[in-house]
């Protein structure tokens, strides 16, 4: 039997939102993943560094799928219930009595992501983050090591904009060219670094129902600022009501992929 349009709203503003996985929309939304393999790249890296941080890590759900993690392995977060998540996910299990040696786990530092970054100069040899919502150069360029390496995967200029514009209207073309790969290049170069790699990607998505809009519009809250079901109801029952007619909502999420090295 389908559902209806109160019944999926309801369930979806309901449901927790706290950390970074999506699985909740497992069945009702997908979207194409980047070539390159996030996750993958990073744990290569991770392996062979010695002091590590890694910023905005949400719930802490990526970096913990890494194989191994460095020696010194930090991770910022701002919102406090992925604070807890995050420290809950990455503290290291505890030892057999009489060993010799901590176990490699990360420590969760809470930080407002506003520069200062809370870390002495020269740091870290590895600095990574995954879908960053603001990225201070500068503070990146700082808290390296000299030789050290950034690696990181953002979102690009126009994400899912096709849903932003749903709900917002056309935007102007300032708001359309934010987090364009061109202009981050430019503003690690001008922070003293060297890109090394820069790939970028648009995506394919797919939302099969309006419960699974409502659910990431409440996680990703960036995406259409202030968002809450009584403010759009009236647009929310219009997607509804497109969907059963056409079909899934179609949206393009992009993605950059970015190394910079810190000249020795």
């Amino acid at each position: 039997m389908e559902r209806g349009f109160d019944d999926l709203v309801a369930e979806a503003a309901e449901v927790s939102v706290a950390g970074w996985d999506f699985s909740w929309l497992d069945g009702r939304a997908t979207e194409a993943r980047p070539s390159w393999g996030y996750q993958r790249l990073m744990g290569e890296r991770l392996a062979g560094a010695s002091a590590a941080l890694d910023i905005q890590t949400g719930g802490g759900e990526v970096l913990a799928g890494a194989p191994k993690l460095p020696p010194v392995m930090v991770a910022t977060e701002s919102w406090p219930p992925n604070v807890t998540k995050a420290t809950r996910l990455l503290h290291p299990p505890p030892l057999p009595e009489g060993h010799g040696r901590y176990p490699h786990g990360a420590v969760v530092v809470a930080d407002p992501d506003e520069p200062p970054l809370p870390f002495a100069d020269a740091a870290f040899d590895l600095v990574t983050s995954r879908h960053p919502a603001t990225v201070w150069w500068a503070e990146i360029a700082r808290v390296l090591r000299p030789g050290g390496t950034y690696f990181a995967q953002h979102v690009g200029h126009e994400s899912v904009f096709e849903l932003v514009e749903y709900f917002l209207g056309p935007q102007p073309e300032q708001t359309r060219r934010a987090r364009h790969p061109d202009d981050e290049r430019a503003a690690a170069e001008a922070a003293g670094l060297e890109i090394t790699d820069l790939r970028f990607e648009r995506l394919r998505m797919e939302f099969f129902d309006v419960g699974a809009v409502v659910y990431f519009l409440r996680k990703v809250i960036w995406m259409v600022p202030g968002f809450t079901v009584e403010q759009y109801r009236d647009r929310l029952r219009e997607l509804h009501e497109k969907i059963r007619a056409e079909g899934p909502f179609v949206a393009h999420s992009t993605r950059s992929l970015f190394e910079a090295r810190k000249p020795e």
